[in-house]
């Protein structure tokens, strides 16, 4: 699922940060029609007190080079939700103390058979943006000290709505509630038994799919599809 996302920064975008009450601007957002998993996209997580926007590499699992970090050889740009509460998984304690969350216009899918595409396509929010549930975690290099940011989008199981699309996942698309946004970003709130209905395939908006030619040109093939919401 999700290798890549649309992250034009247009206006239903801005207004939909704006209503995130984030208080500190690290990084500003990355406006893009295409990023691919193991780019740098931008998340907001909360840092304390303060709720932030950084960028980070779509990548949850970094391996430390000579001065920097690179992804590391395990595939880590979504986390799976059956994972998130098996314990030593990658994102069993980012899910507990580092979600985030990342604003999004939309987001692609690529059907595979026998690890051919056999399609591609584009979904993106009938109005505004989506936000998507997701975890984050810090990396310190030894002989530099340089902090590095990564992230990965949890996915669950296809929605049936979608499995024309993609027939094994979807990502996780957030209600867009200040209250459930709170507790996601707080990295004190720990019972994570509250967002169990969260993991179950939904659609909290009505998404607009296309078909296109190639992810890189993203030009369109087919008449727009309205997803409803649930």
């Amino acid at each position: 699922m999700c290798g890549r996302f649309n992250t034009t920064f247009d206006s239903g975008v801005k207004k939909l940060y704006t209503s995130l009450k984030i208080n500190k601007v690290i990084d500003k957002p990355i406006d893009s029609r295409f990023v691919k998993a193991a780019d740098t996209v931008s998340i907001v997580r909360n840092v304390g007190q303060q709720r932030r926007v950084e960028n980070a590499t779509w990548w949850l699992l970094l391996e430390q080079t000579e001065n920097d970090f690179k992804p590391s050889r395990y595939t880590s740009f979504n986390t799976r939700y059956d994972k998130l509460n098996t314990l030593g998984s990658a994102g069993y304690q980012a899910y507990r103390s580092s979600r985030c969350i990342i604003t999004v216009k939309g987001f692609g899918e690529t059907e595979f058979v026998n690890k051919k595409p056999v399609h591609y396509y584009d979904m993106q929010a009938e109005s505004g943006g989506l936000i998507l549930g997701g975890l984050c975690r810090e990396w310190q290099h030894q002989s530099t000290g340089k902090i590095k940011l990564s992230c990965s989008v949890i996915t669950l199981p296809p929605h049936e709505k979608l499995k024309h699309i993609h027939s094994k996942a979807m990502p996780l698309i957030l209600p867009q509630q200040s209250s459930l946004i709170d507790k996601w970003l707080d990295p004190q709130f720990n019972d994570v038994e509250q967002f169990a209905a969260l993991l179950q395939p939904k659609l909290p908006q009505t998404l607009i799919a296309h078909q296109i030619d190639r992810p890189m040109t993203h030009q369109l093939i087919s008449k727009a599809q309205t997803i409803s919401h649930d």
